[in-house]
């Protein structure tokens, strides 16, 4: 499992499943000779997307970023559909660092859509039941409306059974939400109305996680979005302002999608200057 030491927080990226999706939907209306020269896709059209928590270990209390996909969460029909390749390892994975699921003290989404929050919710028989029973779980206001009040387009993506078992764990805010000392949520929009982003200080140090406004390394230019976002404008001003501003300062940005990197750091030039790969 990957690691990367931020100041005294430690974050491990534990691996939450496999998919493979349509580049072009990936990319939106960046032609595919550009951006497949900086991601691989395959002879179907379909680029590999993990779909992998961070567990952020700060303050004597364990975090964790998204939730992955879940286990026998997806229909037949769904794991067709989405290129399923490997479900989520997340609880084993927590067992290999000593931690139960109930140690699991909040869960920090950046938005509801089922590649990140199917984890959320476990399967215990013939019931669905939360997966981490003790921990707030800290979700953006409008996420958290249209996700139990969904769209006919976003009715796709949020899905009863994922906040029905959860509901009475879930804690909202509105624009900002510091959770503790260094750990601050930001509302964004763009990928979903909801969407929010993820700022992490410690001793000088600094990371963001951006969620699905970057998706992979290969979506730094802010005009490259996905054709899955519901409001692109939105996706594009707000690209430019955090990773822009993250450039100048140095931080790392890290990836939940990514299946080359975990984090980089970039000159003005969007030239990688600091990596951590996947193992």
């Amino acid at each position: 499992m990957n690691k990367l030491q931020l100041g005294a927080f430690t974050l491990t990226w534990l691996p939450g499943g496999l998919t493979q999706l349509d580049g072009g939907a990936m990319f939106g209306v960046v032609p595919k000779p550009l951006w497949s020269k900086r991601y691989p896709v395959n002879d179907l059209n379909q680029i590999p997307l993990r779909a992998d928590p961070i567990l952020l270990q700060a303050h004597g209390k364990n975090f964790l970023i998204e939730a992955g996909l879940g286990n026998d969460r997806l229909s037949e029909k769904q794991k067709r559909n989405y290129g399923l390749l490997e479900e989520s390892r997340v609880i084993a994975s927590l067992a290999e660092l000593g931690l139960r699921p109930d140690e699991i003290d909040a869960v920090l989404m950046t938005h509801m859509h089922y590649d990140h929050c199917n984890g959320l919710v476990s399967r215990q028989g013939e019931q669905l039941v939360s997966t981490f029973p003790r921990a707030v779980i800290y979700v953006q206001q409008s996420e958290w409306d249209e996700m139990r009040n969904p769209n006919i387009r976003s009715r796709n993506t949020y899905w009863e059974e994922n906040w029905r078992p959860i509901e009475a764990q879930v804690e909202t805010y509105q624009e900002r939400l510091e959770v503790l000392p260094g750990i601050v949520l930001h509302h964004t929009g763009g990928h979903s109305n909801g969407h929010a982003v993820l700022s992490l200080e410690s001793e000088g140090e600094k990371l963001l996680h951006l969620a699905d406004l970057l998706p992979t390394h290969a979506h730094v230019n802010p005009l490259w979005v996905m054709a899955y976002d519901d409001y692109p404008m939105t996706s594009i001003f707000a690209k430019q302002q955090w990773i822009e501003a993250g450039i100048r300062e140095g931080v790392w940005f890290t990836f939940y999608h990514d299946v080359r990197y975990r984090a980089v750091k970039w000159n003005e030039q969007h030239e990688i200057i600091a990596k951590l790969e996947v193992e």
